[in-house]
């Protein structure tokens, strides 16, 4: 099976408004027609539904799903897993002149992710589609560099730092609260994407730049890197069934100039940092001052330009991704709203939320952590083989491509229950969690090393929205998954807001 390109121009992300004020719909509908590979189940208003399944794709024949996929031609990767990519423990996704092996055996998994024999690097897809952005940084790195940068860049994302961090993630929140009470007095229905997509971004900007979005270098690096994000190709159908691995993918050339115009603003963020009258207190001064441990040097300029820009990606679109879908669902399942907002109550009150709030809210917690296994934001982890090796039972190829998928991991009916409802109470009390089939920040040592700071990011927003909001869909239209560089909707998601206060 091949892949077509994964990424194609998408429709501009836009943070302005729809106005409509009239066709205010709250999400309580049947599923999709018959006829689409995508459904939902009806929602309701007073009673959390133990069978609620959100959009899901539809499994395909292997012949069938590559039709599907080639029909529709938006680049999107999940057409194109057949229906035993979410059962087999190893298997092939079709043929091609690479090789493409999906592991789905979580010993594997662990075996090909900790990657002790240093066979496994990333895979040459994701370095050729990131490499104008972030250079030969951590997220695209191996071996002895890969451990070199990931020591240097450990201690900027440390509970301490993440509890510095704090104050400046909050002003982000209150800004983005202060947008959605406009919102909920005028009526207008915003794209939850865009919106995500701007908060996460500001909080990148406040928290390693000490600047907000609304700075102007800060807002010139987030429209490109949303332009970035639409027409970046990661795999061509062409290059991964007829040539050979290793083969250059070439980028659009409006790809090329955004990455040019991000790395010229991040470095004069980075200049603003390194004047010797600076004095900041932030995640960019952090990495600044990391000290390689066996020489004693720091990073480069063209370092910090290439491990900034990482978090920027990372930090801001990952995040975005994920609470997209954490507000879709919420909108979906008001009595979930509902629940959440007495938690929140209950432990905050009329208070700011603190950092010692965030540990009391288990359903908080919950929720997220389930909506992370149903839309994991990284889809794919692809690895490569440098030689040919044995793993487990199955012989791979030099040059095979390695496929290991949370999305897939985490709908096995082999390690899940109804693995495609939606139930946050498999993350509660002491619940059977297969912890080793749930790698929503990866495994090993390559485990997101901004994990804790996503997660407390994430359960701040939360917990701010659903105690000021109630949330409704624009519209019934269905809902695709698409998978581009993180988990997104195929198309943008419109909600309204109304104000408890």
């Amino acid at each position: 099976m091949g892949i077509q390109k994964m990424i194609r121009p998408m429709a501009p992300a836009t943070i302005w408004p729809v106005t409509n004020t009239s066709n205010r719909v709250r999400l309580d509908t049947t599923a999709c027609s018959s006829h689409t590979h995508y459904h939902s189940k009806q929602s309701t208003l007073n009673v959390i539904s133990k069978d609620y399944i959100p959009p899901r794709p539809m499994p395909l024949p292997a012949l069938a799903a590559l039709a599907r996929a080639l029909w529709r031609g938006d680049g999107n990767l999940l057409d194109l897993l057949p229906a035993n990519a979410y059962q087999f423990d190893v298997g092939d996704l079709g043929y091609s002149r690479r090789s493409t092996v999906m592991f789905n055996d979580p010993v594997l998994v662990r075996e090909i992710l900790r990657d002790e024999a240093g066979v496994f690097p990333k895979s040459d897809l994701m370095v050729n589609a990131l490499e104008p952005l972030i250079g030969d940084s951590i997220f695209v790195t191996d071996g002895d560099k890969w451990r070199r940068q990931r020591a240097m860049i450990d201690p900027a994302f440390s509970q301490l730092r993440i509890a510095a961090a704090y104050p400046s993630m909050l002003d982000s929140v209150a800004a983005f609260l202060d947008r959605v009470e406009g919102y909920a007095r005028s009526g207008d229905a915003f794209s939850l994407d865009a919106q995500m997509s701007h908060l996460t971004a500001d909080v990148i900007c406040r928290t390693t730049f000490s600047t907000p979005l609304d700075g102007a270098i800060s807002n010139d690096v987030f429209e490109d890197f949303t332009a970035f994000e639409r027409s970046v190709a990661q795999v061509d159908i062409i290059r991964l069934i007829v040539k050979p691995a290793w083969s250059e993918l070439e980028q659009p050339p409006q790809v090329l100039a955004a990455c040019e115009r991000i790395r010229r603003h991040l470095g004069a963020l980075v200049d603003l940092h390194l004047d010797e009258n600076a004095a900041y207190d932030d995640i960019a001064s952090a990495v600044i001052n990391a000290r390689d441990r066996d020489t004693d040097r720091p990073f480069t300029r063209a370092e910090l330009i290439d491990q900034l820009g990482v978090f920027f990606l990372a930090g801001h679109e990952t995040s975005a991704s994920a609470l997209t879908w954490v507000f879709f669902l919420l909108a979906e399942q008001p009595a979930w709203l509902a629940r959440l907002r007495d938690e929140v109550d209950r432990v905050v009150g009329d208070q700011p939320i603190t950092l010692d709030h965030l540990r009391e809210l288990p359903l908080v917690k919950a929720f997220f952590k389930e909506t992370l296994r149903l839309y994991p934001p990284i889809t794919f982890l692809p690895r490569v083989a440098l030689s040919a090796i044995q793993v487990g039972r199955r012989r791979l190829r030099r040059g095979a491509l390695v496929m290991i998928s949370p999305w897939t991991l985490h709908r096995n009916p082999r390690y899940w229950t109804d693995p495609d409802v939606f139930r946050p109470e498999r993350f509660t009390g002491d619940s059977d969690i297969p912890s080793e089939a749930y790698i929503p920040f990866g495994q090993g040592p390559h485990t997101c090393v901004g994990a804790g700071f996503a997660q407390m990011e994430a359960l701040l927003i939360i917990a701010s929205l659903v105690r000021r909001f109630d949330l409704y869909r624009l519209d019934n239209k269905p809902v695709r998954p698409a998978a581009r560089l993180t988990t997104r909707p195929a198309q943008q998601i419109f909600v309204t807001v109304a104000s408890r206060r």
